[in-house]
């Protein structure tokens, strides 16, 4: 027997297990409906690259996919904003950028560097979203993540800043990243690595 005939033969049993499988599955699940949304935007993003609108199938199939740059007001690094644009481009995720102040402080989202940052993602045709919040990054990061599942990593500037505004229940960055639901990139200065 050669390998095609092999490969096929697998193929074939993996094809019967999923029907099997599907027999089973009850269709008004939310896993459910998410896989089948999946599907629907993978048929419709082939469908526009066969048309030759590669660009726009590539944007439905990326829909989903997001950075989260956690900032705290009066903390924003250069390096921290480049290295989040930069990992976006490469995979094409949109980045939502979680802005948090001081608790008692009001809102406000016109830090010099985040308007600049902002008017750079427009400039480069980056998607994003802005999302302002009060008191500890932290704890903001993980009620963040854990209610928005579309998100690839999150990215903060250095572990000093995710204690600020905290009551000091979670003492370590290790504690942190236990209870968080995706991976955390620290975006440090060499010479203080």
């Amino acid at each position: 027997m050669i390998i095609r005939d092999r490969l096929h033969e697998k193929n074939c049993g993996l094809i019967r297990t999923a029907i099997s499988g599907l027999a089973r599955t009850d269709m008004n699940t939310p896993h459910f409906t998410k896989m089948m949304k999946r599907v629907e935007d993978a048929l419709a993003a082939a469908t526009f690259a066969e048309a030759g609108q590669d660009g726009y199938a590539r944007s439905i199939l990326n829909d989903g996919r997001r950075i989260l740059l956690a900032l705290k007001q009066g903390r924003i690094d250069a390096r921290t904003l480049k290295y989040a644009l930069n990992a976006s481009k490469r995979i094409g995720a949109q980045i939502d950028i979680l802005f948090v102040t001081a608790p008692g402080t009001a809102l406000h989202t016109d830090d010099p560097m985040l308007v600049q940052f902002e008017s750079e993602l427009k400039a480069e045709g980056m998607r994003y979203r802005l999302i302002p919040r009060t008191g500890c990054l932290k704890q903001q990061i993980i009620e963040y993540t854990n209610s928005e599942k579309e998100i690839l990593f999150a990215v903060i500037e250095s572990p000093n800043s995710l204690d600020a505004d905290c009551n000091k229940q979670d003492k370590t960055l290790s504690e942190l990243w236990q209870k968080l639901k995706c991976p955390l990139v620290v975006v440090m200065d060499g010479a203080k690595a």
